[in-house]
């Protein structure tokens, strides 16, 4: 009779083992911190979660961990949710993570703080890396997401101050999982092209949670390296991300990002005026000053003996005079002819005043159809006129 027929072997007790945990916590929430976190160049992401008296195994597969809004990090206090199971060739149990979030607001500030000195101390916060913002841009990229109300903020800015920019819109998802990869993409995809002076890195307000995209590295880094100067326009006034530390320039709204980027088209009107009126009376004066000038010189004690002379000469110099205002006169009446028609050529640019005078803007798929060939009769189409849009379907 053999005696060790009940005995189980170690796989039939690591199978029993299996059984019961993975029944039993199936599905399962615990907190802790994490430590000797590692993501996978396959996606997946190894960590342990411990406190301070144990520590267990945690594995999250990519399909799960794409849907995390923040960037784990050894030392952070999460919540997760998932299930217990047995590796039976290493007998050791892990959780299989499903999905993860900070242990309340405060672990995002840490981390947030975390990021910030780390990058002050390598210097992308340093007002010598800074680049200039151009006063006159002629195309301006924008990063944002295409269908939300920021976006369209800006347009609105745009046309309103100056309507002869173009904008290039990189379009990004701006928060949740994968959001700060799609933002470091567009501004990297706008660096390759040769015509782009500025770029606007925007979206609207909300939680910090709302906001993370902006405050993690790969975001950062992609904004340091930019050779594009970047207006950083993100949340409201009160709203601070790491993205706003890195930027070339902070705006506290998105439509302030890009007032800051686009010069007004009223003050260039202004000052084209009163650059032409103070020409006009600085040349006044310096005649006037050179008349008064030249008047002396000619009642000096040099000029009494020659006074036969200088009356011979004396209706010469009227002449001379009066051509000089003859010609100033001209001069100017030419200048303030050209400066007219330069305003009026600024104001043509008003889309407004363009379609009062009859004409029409045809938008398919949320952009302005410019050339019969791309226009496509088989999907809907809007006409705006001054008054009202009409769609077509």
């Amino acid at each position: 009779m053999d005696l060790f027929n009940d005995i189980p072997t170690v796989s039939e007790l690591t199978k029993q083992i299996k059984q019961t945990l993975e029944t039993n916590f199936e599905k399962i929430s615990v907190q802790g911190e994490i430590s000797n976190f590692k993501a996978h160049v396959s996606g997946h992401w190894y960590f342990s979660l411990k406190d301070k008296n144990a520590a267990i195994s945690c594995t999250m597969w990519k399909g799960f961990n794409n849907y995390v809004f923040f960037t784990p990090e050894d030392g952070m206090k999460i919540t997760l949710n998932g299930k217990l199971t047995v590796y039976p060739p290493r007998g050791s149990y892990q959780i299989d993570v499903r999905s993860m979030k900070p242990a309340g607001v405060g672990e995002l500030q840490a981390a947030f703080e975390r990021l910030k000195k780390k990058l002050s101390d390598e210097g992308l916060f340093n007002v010598e890396s800074k680049k200039p913002i151009p006063a006159f841009p002629k195309k301006i990229g924008v990063v944002t997401a295409i269908g939300g109300a920021a976006f369209q903020d800006m347009i609105s800015v745009a046309e309103r101050r100056y309507p002869l920019v173009e904008l290039v819109i990189a379009p990004s998802k701006v928060q949740g999982s994968g959001a700060a990869e799609s933002i470091a993409i567009s501004i990297k995809k706008l660096n390759k092209k040769n015509d782009i002076d500025i770029i606007i890195v925007g979206r609207g307000g909300g939680s910090i949670e709302d906001l993370w995209a902006f405050n993690e590295e790969i975001v950062a880094r992609a904004i340091f390296n930019s050779k594009i100067p970047i207006i950083a326009g993100i949340g409201h006034e009160i709203d601070f991300t790491i993205a706003d530390f890195v930027a070339d320039l902070r705006a506290p709204t998105p439509t302030a990002a890009m007032e800051l980027a686009t010069p007004n088209q009223n003050e260039i009107a202004s000052f084209i005026e009163d650059f032409v009126e103070s020409s006009e009376q600085r040349v006044k004066e310096k005649i006037s000053y050179s008349h008064i000038k030249i008047g002396r010189v000619i009642n000096s004690y040099g000029f009494k003996l020659p006074e036969n002379f200088v009356k011979q000469n004396y209706q010469k110099v009227d002449n001379l005079v009066y051509k000089l205002f003859n010609n100033i006169d001209k001069k100017m009446a030419y200048t303030k002819n050209n400066l007219y028609l330069l305003i009026k050529s600024i104001e043509s640019f008003d889309l407004k005043k363009t379609l009062k005078r009859g004409f029409a803007l045809v938008k398919q798929d949320s952009k302005f159809i410019t050339r019969a060939k791309n226009f496509n009769s088989k999907k809907p189409a809007i006409l705006k006129f001054y008054d009202k849009e009409i769609k077509l379907d």
